[in-house]
């Protein structure tokens, strides 16, 4: 145990939009337990073809991390990418405690329009000692909803593409938006997750352009609505839906965020008292 650390009160600074911050350790504070969740990717329009939603951001936590009272850390909360038309999707920006290599959410890459074929996402990684990668797009699915973020101890859910539905998440992932296949149709986003413990993973969506399920007390993404536009993924961490084709219209991911609770040698994620309080 940490010297000190039974004796001090139970506290947390939670930073949910995006920016950079500096933490100041409390007085009696000499360990911490962080989690991070990365921006989701921003959908893609082409007016030629349909384009893929943005992939989700990863989840990454690490606990029992030496701090010293009075002590200056840095804080970054990635952005969610920007919906972009006639090119790929901006991707989800880094969300970190310190640094990079210390305890990391990815961000999530943006939808990529055709260029010959239609590329895969890649979903947002993670740094920590556990967590999991942001869903993705399959290669090749020309049209497709947004990846749901990363779970605790699993990936979020794939963008359904075609006239599929998204997938589930697994291990508290969040569930990947769904699709629809009509010629201007719009692509949901993907769901986002919790940053308060380890719970139920992200159902697959509903429906052909249903929204994204979250996980682990993440949000739902809304619903797309065919012949209109892809929506945003939801918070945290959950892509932006694509777009189909002459609409225009695309989703935006959602931002990540960072929690740090203390104190971190008895109260570690994913699930060991970092509910609510």
């Amino acid at each position: 145990m940490a010297a000190g650390d039974d004796e001090v009160a139970r506290g947390e600074s939670v930073y949910a939009t995006e920016g950079t911050y500096t933490w100041v350790c409390p007085d009696g504070v000499t360990s911490v337990s962080v989690i991070c969740v990365g921006g989701g990717g921003g959908g893609a329009t082409r007016t030629t073809y349909g384009a893929p939603g943005g992939a989700g951001g990863g989840l990454g936590y690490k606990n029992n991390i030496s701090v010293t009272p009075g002590s200056s850390y840095t804080v970054v909360v990635g952005g969610g990418g920007s919906p972009r038309n006639n090119t790929n999707g901006e991707n989800g920006g880094d969300s970190y405690f310190s640094s990079t290599s210390t305890v990391k959410g990815g961000g999530g890459q943006g939808g990529q329009v055709y260029n010959g074929s239609f590329p895969a996402t890649t979903g947002g990684t993670f740094t920590g000692d556990g967590g999991g990668n942001g869903g993705t797009n399959l290669a090749g699915a020309p049209k497709s909803g947004g990846g749901g973020a990363g779970g605790y101890s699993g990936n979020g859910g794939g963008g359904g593409a075609g006239y599929s539905a998204g997938y589930a998440g697994s291990g508290g992932g969040a569930g990947g938006g769904g699709s629809n296949n009509a010629s201007q149709g719009g692509f949901a986003g993907g769901g986002g997750v919790g940053i308060w413990g380890a719970g139920t993973s992200g159902a697959a969506s509903a429906g052909i352009h249903g929204g994204g399920k979250g996980g682990s007390g993440g949000e739902d993404a809304h619903d797309s609505v065919s012949g209109m536009f892809g929506t945003a993924g939801a918070r945290f961490g959950g892509g932006g839906g694509g777009s189909g084709p002459n609409n225009g219209y695309n989703g935006g991911g959602s931002s990540g965020a960072v929690r740090i609770v203390w104190p971190g040698d008895t109260r570690q994620f994913p699930s060991t008292d970092v509910g609510y309080y």
